[in-house]
């Protein structure tokens, strides 16, 4: 798929901008590799001739998407690529339903074009929230449709406008993407309405979903969702160095609009005032060690002072360092921690719920948390932000470290603990990876380059792995 121009432009800068990024990195990788595995997983890295990926022997990918591109509902893909989920539409066709983190300001890097000069498509009934200028504000998701047996993209189009700083999400068991806003902008002079909700997405839609705040979810900086779909709990992460981990007790199961209630984890008998950071010489949590938990009401979740997490926190909610991806798996789920440790390099954290956690006329049985993996080796593993779960039962991780040369990568981690490599970006090396996430047959891996705005389709011998 060829660039647009303003993807071509977009690509030019990046080279300019990022030319001695390759040399350093070569620099710094003929004295040291960039990753080390703890298991063989894949095997090596081979040099992509392309300059966008390095992938393991056998392993091949696809561009399907980038910013610039014009879509078939005559607006451009936004940039910054997010949180991103995949959705079966029947037959061979897939829906990605993914985020764009952009701010308020950040309109030329918007659907609508410089200058917001194609905004005058966009129905003012279908956008949450103005800039003071009158253009709807650039965040929101996109959805792609792809044909997994032909390698084609079939269709793009604006799928929800007017939020900003759309981060990560979740999918839902009744196929829809919850896109969730990292930011509590408050309404002023320059935006109309308060930020930091949850918005639902239908991954079917052929237009614009309602552009409804999910406000019984709590206003705070959300990163990412799961659901147990045992349950219809919802599990939410903040992306603070003093953020919480959350759920959501659900009034309808099928209807999070319906409201519910908001809780936050505690954690029974960790001392240091509950904090599972390990930094500062702190050691509460022990690798692989498991610990007992509580859920801890909260009031006041529409949080106008931005203060939920603290007024948690002081009813003995724990603290987390930077939540970021959660996903679920078999029977439990997954969260990344980016800054926890005393390495500063990024935890994941596994979370069981007890079968009939959260459910009504239940006395509440929380489940155990397990701090799975604390990074010690920055190559090993480095800042764990956007996760999925493989078809095999390994979590797969998207790096987030900002640097000017160490390459970003993406992770693999076995049911053991254990943590190899997947890809590295060569392209735009410290540019995160993000929005993980496997078609339904489990044959493809999508994941998204968050600048300039890429979208990948890996496909290989998943299956082949070595642990």
């Amino acid at each position: 798929m060829p660039f647009s121009r303003r993807a071509f432009i977009a690509s030019a800068a990046t080279s300019l901008a990022f030319a001695g990024f390759g040399a350093r990195a070569q620099d710094e990788a003929a004295e040291l590799p960039s990753y080390l595995n703890e298991v063989e997983g894949y095997g090596p890295l081979l040099p992509d001739p392309k300059g966008m990926l390095d992938l393991p022997r056998g392993f091949s990918y696809r561009i399907i998407s980038q910013a610039g591109e014009t879509m078939s509902d005559g607006l451009l893909v936004p940039g910054a690529f997010d949180g991103m989920g995949c959705f079966s539409l029947g037959g061979d066709h897939v829906a990605l339903v993914r985020n764009h983190e952009l701010g308020p300001a950040a309109f030329n890097d918007g659907a609508f074009g410089l200058g917001g000069h194609l905004a005058h498509r966009l129905p003012k009934d279908r956008a949450y929230d103005f800039a003071d200028t009158g253009l709807p504000l650039p965040g929101g998701t996109t959805t792609v449709v792809y044909d997994l047996k032909t390698g084609q993209t079939v269709s793009q189009h604006l799928s929800l406008a007017g939020t900003a700083v759309n981060c990560a999400g979740g999918t839902t068991p009744w196929g829809s993407w919850i896109t969730c806003e990292e930011t509590t902008l408050t309404a002023g002079l320059e935006i109309g309405k308060d930020h930091g909700y949850a918005f639902e997405v239908p991954s079917a839609g052929k237009g614009l979903a309602d552009p409804i705040p999910l406000k019984a979810m709590g206003r705070f900086k959300h990163e990412a969702a799961c659901i147990d779909p045992r349950t219809g709990v919802v599990y939410m992460t903040e992306d603070l160095q003093d953020g919480l981990f959350y759920r959501f007790l659900p009034n309808d199961r099928r209807n999070l609009a319906a409201g519910g209630k908001l809780q936050a984890l505690g954690i029974v008998g960790v001392a240091e005032d509950a904090d599972t950071r390990n930094q500062e010489g702190a050691d509460n949590l022990k690798p692989g060690a498991w610990v007992e938990t509580r859920w801890i009401d909260l009031d006041g979740v529409d949080n106008p002072y931005d203060d939920l997490r603290l007024r948690g926190h002081a009813k003995g909610a724990a603290f987390f360092a930077r939540g970021e991806g959660v996903h679920w798996g078999t029977g439990e789920l997954y969260f990344t921690c980016t800054s926890g440790g005393a390495a500063g390099s990024g935890q994941i954290f596994r979370y069981v719920p007890s079968p009939q956690e959260g459910q009504a006329g239940e006395a509440d049985k929380p489940g155990r948390l397990q701090l799975f993996v604390e990074s010690k080796d920055e190559r090993v593993l480095d800042f764990a932000d956007n996760i999925t779960v493989s078809p095999l039962g390994h979590i797969v991780v998207c790096e987030d470290r900002y640097s000017d040369v160490k390459p970003n990568h993406l992770k693999g981690v076995t049911p053991q603990g254990k943590v190899y490599t997947l890809g590295r970006n060569v392209f735009r090396g410290n540019s995160e990876f993000a929005g993980a996430c496997f078609s339904p047959d489990g044959q493809t891996l999508f994941v998204n380059v968050q600048w300039p705005g890429i979208t990948l389709a890996i496909t290989g011998p998943w299956a082949s792995v070595k642990v």
